[in-house]
């Protein structure tokens, strides 16, 4: 048995280093690396927080009343008359969600939103369920945002709509780039053009308003464009559902400020909470006079301009400096509510990857204190998804929503049976859950009220979306994310199997000591790198065989004759190779002695490996070593070591 006593006085030294990484040229593109003291000065204020995580919901204001339209314009265009009341019902719907996520945010101060909320109060299941929703809501958010910025563009300059997947992939590429230099950088870049979009919009529904009620100079659109979808169907309660179901994309990005709250400033609770409320007064107001107006002025649904398009120039009498700002500015927040993605998703898949549940990788945080890795998958799991869809609004749409509205259903159902364990508790009493702290309240029968309906909504809205949305494409997402929860498990699996195998806890003897220590030596040429390795192999073991693979009977007889000279009395063994193999001959013999080796004989090849100083010479030769360690770390009891030559060529210091 191991005597731990004995190991009592082990040595530990703590060391700093003032070591700096050195300027690259990824230094110049994304910042300069920030060191861990740095990540509490990254924190960000509720206006920077804004603009950060409430870009996404904002930016729905400029589709969500045309995705209402498009499935009313089915019963051709007097059902537009509903769009008002259906907007209304979604704005209900949108106080309900905000209520319910203000609790989580005090509830949960250290983020992590509906996975969390899922995992510390329904189990794994339900949390894993709530973050592939959400991972796949964030990548439909990041896909669905830029192009309906990309159609914005191509309503006011038709000439680059046959280029919008090009330009969408452009688009994500920059915000990908932006986010890499860090949420406070990235988020003081977005905040102006964030503030642009919300005045300048306030100042269309205004002054259309005001043209409306107080001058009567609104009129209606002047050629509106081809209308999609147009129909002579009914209007049936499903038609009406299935409206409202589209129309509930303005509600997607309501949980973004819930996953980022320790991106906030201190008392980031209180501060994420009010950022919240600011959202969703914003939200609520511009997506019904929007609506309002649309029905108004007679707009319709079109591929080829957008109804914000059709209501800014009639707002503004046509196509003038007023009607391009605001077109602009709808572009950039639409392209910019992939920032709210790009800020949450790496978060999320930290938390999930810490769990075990994603791969390790996704929990490192970049130079910048970014989860750049995550930044960097969601960039190209949206690029592709926009490519394959062609970059149409319309044909993602379907995609988007049920994820969220999932994941507010286990997260208002998860809160309301936190607020219920709270109830048992006493006056004094606390109890520790790995992602917060119990204590008794006195409102907690109101507060699980609250969720508890807010679950009860949401749950109802995500099964309209379900099955009115299931033949466009909703039953893509209803598959996807069981999908990525039986690969989570899978993941988690291997990294349970993989802990218990490397576990200390049970490990009580001391492993058998290697009684013998066989070196082999591949051998290509005889020159001062192979002594180099020769030399090494020797310190390691008096059982040293060099291998020589004979591809060109000459060449061998060279190997050999300076062997002679220069093996030092090592044995060589030369391997014929009449189909003038070189790995496959060594593996073989490698497989031959590791076959007939004792008990605790450790076999170790010893590979000369060549270093160049210079890079592009470099490319010339063949990198045996890492051929060898490829084909072999998965024997036991073999090691795989390379001994470089550096070589020094001319003009190199």
């Amino acid at each position: 048995m191991i005597d731990h006593e004995k190991n009592s006085q082990t040595s530990i030294i703590e060391r700093t280093t003032d070591y700096a990484p050195p300027k690259t040229w990824q230094s110049w593109l994304i910042g300069r690396p920030l060191s861990t003291a740095d990540a509490s000065h990254q924190t960000i204020g509720k206006a920077i927080g804004l603009a950060v995580f409430a870009s996404d919901a904002l930016s729905s204001t400029a589709y969500a009343t045309q995705e209402i339209l498009v499935i009313l314009a089915a019963a051709g265009t007097m059902a537009f008359g509903i769009v008002v009341p259906i907007s209304i019902a979604i704005v209900i719907l949108l106080a309900i969600v905000t209520i319910s996520y203000e609790q989580t945010i005090h509830a949960y101060s250290d983020g992590g939103g509906a996975y969390i909320v899922a995992r510390d109060n329904l189990g794994e299941l339900p949390a894993l369920i709530a973050g592939a929703s959400l991972l796949t809501d964030y990548i439909l958010t990041v896909s669905v945002s830029i192009a309906s910025g990309v159609a914005q563009i191509t309503s006011a300059f038709p000439a680059l709509h046959d280029y919008r997947v090009v330009l969408s992939v452009a688009f994500i590429m920059f915000v990908m780039l932006m986010n890499l230099r860090g949420v406070k950088e990235s988020g003081t870049a977005f905040a102006i053009p964030t503030y642009f979009f919300v005045v300048l919009m306030f100042t269309a529904v205004g002054t259309g308003l005001f043209r409306l009620f107080f001058t009567g100079t609104l009129g209606t659109v002047i050629d509106p464009p081809e209308m999609v979808n147009h129909g002579i169907a009914a209007i049936t309660p499903f038609l009406i559902l299935h409206a409202f179901a589209s129309g509930t994309t303005a509600l997607t990005g309501v949980e973004a400020i819930s996953n980022g709250i320790t991106a906030f400033k201190e008392p980031r609770s209180k501060n994420a909470g009010i950022t919240l409320v600011w959202m969703s007064l914003i939200l609520g107001s511009l997506f019904l006079g929007i609506s309002y107006l649309t029905k108004m002025i007679g707009a319709v649904p079109s591929e080829s301009e957008t109804v914000i398009s059709q209501l800014a120039r009639t707002i503004f009498s046509g196509r003038g400096p007023l009607y391009l700002m605001l077109i602009a500015a709808t572009a950039v927040i639409l392209i910019m509510a992939a920032n709210t993605a790009f800020a949450d998703f790496p978060r999320l898949g930290a938390l999930v990857a810490k769990d075990g549940f994603l791969p390790r990788q996704l929990t490192y945080r970049g130079s910048r204190l970014v989860y750049s890795r995550g930044i960097v998958a969601l960039a190209l799991i949206a690029s592709v998804l926009l490519i394959i869809f062609n970059a149409s609004v319309t044909r993602l749409i379907p995609l988007y929503a049920i994820g969220v509205f999932l994941s507010f259903t286990l997260s208002q159902g998860g809160m309301a049976l936190r607020w219920y364990k709270i109830g048992k508790l006493k006056p004094d009493e606390e109890k520790v859950e790995r992602g917060s702290t119990l204590r008794f309240v006195k409102d907690w029968p109101v507060k699980m009220v609250i969720n508890g309906f807010g679950s009860i909504c949401t749950a109802v809205v995500m099964l309209v979306f379900a099955f009115t949305k299931f033949r466009d494409g909703a039953w893509v997402v209803l598959i996807l994310i069981p999908t990525l929860v039986a690969g989570f498990w899978m993941i988690h699996r291997h990294y349970n199997n993989l802990a218990k195998k490397l576990s200390l806890d049970n490990f009580g003897v001391i492993p058998p000591h290697t009684i013998r220590h066989r070196v082999i030596l591949p051998v290509s040429g005889v020159h001062q790198g192979t002594l180099a390795a020769l030399r090494y192999a020797r310190m390691l073991s008096d059982d040293v065989t060099a291998v020589h693979v004979v591809i060109e009977p000459a060449d061998a007889e060279k190997v050999r004759a300076k062997w002679e000279t220069w093996g030092e009395g090592v044995r060589m063994v030369l391997l014929d190779s009449p189909y003038r193999l070189f790995i496959e001959p060594i593996l073989g013999y490698i497989s031959e002695i590791a076959a007939k080796r004792q008990p605790g004989e450790t076999i170790t090849i010893v590979v000369p490996e060549f270093v160049s100083g210079n890079r592009m010479t470099s490319a010339l030769h063949t990198n045996t070593a890492n051929i060898l360690r490829e084909q072999l770390k998965n024997q036991h009891g073999i090691v795989i070591t390379n001994v470089p030559y550096h070589v020094h060529e001319e003009g190199q210091e």
